[in-house]
């Protein structure tokens, strides 16, 4: 059987009491909440007294709402996590991944809602690929000089230099020097496989 209303789970324990408490500790209104997600507030009401299940579209976007996560919705316990990242030579997972010929590395810890990464962006490669997905987006130049395109509008950014933007602006950038640009890049996409299920595994993240 389908859960009501194309929920994620025939039963999700617990989830109606913490949309109705996340809510009010954000001191929000049902009405005001229910129109940020983009329901009608008597659903709502639905999904704060149990008598609905929540879609995973309106998971991800009450979460946005709230400016929290879909794990927290769910109840999920995160594991407990290093505070700190240490520097020096990269060890195992911290070697860091390329692909098409931008680097990365893990600046921050795994799992969390808030990722920081080292990013090294090559001259001359994906700087026409628009990027749209739920989220912010924080860079900061350390060398070089990159070009940030967001919407129609076009920023040139020196080492020093900073952009802050939400997502869900089409964006792209690339280097502007043959030396290419190294950036740290931080980004809030939701940590929740229920992300992947709902927005599919062919978006381009940075």
């Amino acid at each position: 059987m389908n859960p009501p209303d194309g929920g994620v789970a025939d039963d999700l324990p617990g989830i109606a009491p913490r949309l109705r408490d996340l809510r009010r500790n954000r001191g929000l209104t049902l009405e005001g909440a229910a129109g940020r997600a983009g329901l009608s507030p008597a659903h709502l009401s639905r999904l704060e007294t149990g008598r609905r299940q929540p879609s995973l579209p309106m998971l991800l976007g009450l979460a946005r709402v709230y400016g929290t996560t879909v794990s927290e919705l769910l109840g999920e316990i995160p594991p407990e996590r290093d505070a700190v990242v240490r520097g020096g030579p990269p060890e195992g997972s911290r070697r860091g991944t390329e692909a098409g010929g931008w680097q990365y590395r893990q600046a921050g810890a795994p799992g969390r809602a808030m990722q920081a990464l080292h990013v090294r962006v090559p001259y001359g490669t994906e700087g026409d690929l628009v990027r749209v997905h739920p989220g912010e987006e924080w860079l900061y130049v350390l060398d070089g000089r990159l070009r940030v395109v967001l919407g129609e509008t076009v920023h040139d950014l020196d080492p020093g230099d900073s952009a802050h933007f939400d997502s869900l602006t089409p964006h792209r950038i690339a280097a502007l020097d043959v030396g290419g640009v190294r950036l740290l890049f931080v980004h809030t996409l939701l940590q929740s496989p229920a992300a992947e299920l709902c927005l599919g595994s062919g978006i381009h993240r940075l």
